[in-house]
């Protein structure tokens, strides 16, 4: 009697493993879609079409900072997710261009972008999915991110004469409803610091990602490729 009872027990664990793995698995496997990760291809394909073409944001926009914080431990993985002396980043140049115009109208202000993250190579974001399963905050690998197509920048604002961020209520990867741009119980200075940042990205062709306040992108980025190239290796010449 006591066997059979241990042994039904025993049944029943191995029956739970295997749903469970089950569902696991089925929430964190994908089909790779088509990476870019050769340089003679993203070649080609910036010479067919140049708007393409990854720039370097700080050689093309005057006065931009960088706060690079997955080549730094102080991000949501709490590691280096890039190169530890990576010192710069890239847009497609229709991003560029179009964040240019951005920091322009700021600058007029006395203000100026910082930058946390803008192109991201797709690996990356396959590490950032293995540890939170969650689309409003992290892009499923299936569909690759904004990042990933060097449309989407991770952004705030900052005083230029004392360097000092706007106070925009959280700090960047902040994956609370505080982060949201529908949250509203916040000082009116905040909610005034995350509508000049937001209206100046929009006025400027960016959407802002609901959840996060930091986030714009590109509307119809999926005419850009999925890449995942070094960052040593865009720094070269085309």
């Amino acid at each position: 009697m006591y066997y059979n009872i241990v042994k039904g027990f025993l049944f029943l664990q191995i029956v739970f493993f295997i749903f469970a793995t089950s569902v696991f698995s089925q929430q964190t496997s994908y089909i790779r879609p088509d990476i870019t990760d050769k340089w003679k291809e993203y070649r080609k394909q910036v010479k067919a079409d140049s708007n393409k073409k990854m720039v370097e944001l700080q050689s093309a926009i005057p006065g931009m900072v960088y706060d690079l914080r997955y080549a730094t431990s102080n991000n949501f993985m709490h590691r280096l997710m890039y190169p530890s002396k990576t010192r710069f980043t890239f847009l497609r140049l229709v991003a560029v261009k179009a964040l240019q115009n951005a920091q322009s109208k700021l600058h007029e202000m006395g203000l100026g972008l910082k930058v946390f993250d803008a192109y991201r190579p797709y690996a990356v974001t396959e590490k950032f999915w293995e540890l939170v399963h969650d689309e409003r905050y992290v892009a499923n690998p299936a569909r690759g991110s904004g990042h990933n197509r060097g449309t989407s920048v991770d952004l705030t604002i900052f005083n230029l004469n004392s360097g000092l961020e706007l106070d925009m209520g959280t700090g960047f990867d902040n994956f609370t409803d505080t982060a949201h741009h529908s949250f509203t119980d916040l000082p009116e200075s905040v909610l005034q610091n995350r509508l000049l940042l937001k209206s100046t990205m929009e006025q400027n062709g960016f959407k802002a990602l609901e959840t996060e306040w930091w986030h714009y992108s590109l509307p119809q980025s999926s005419q850009y490729e999925l890449l995942n190239l070094g960052f040593k290796k865009l720094k070269r010449k085309l």
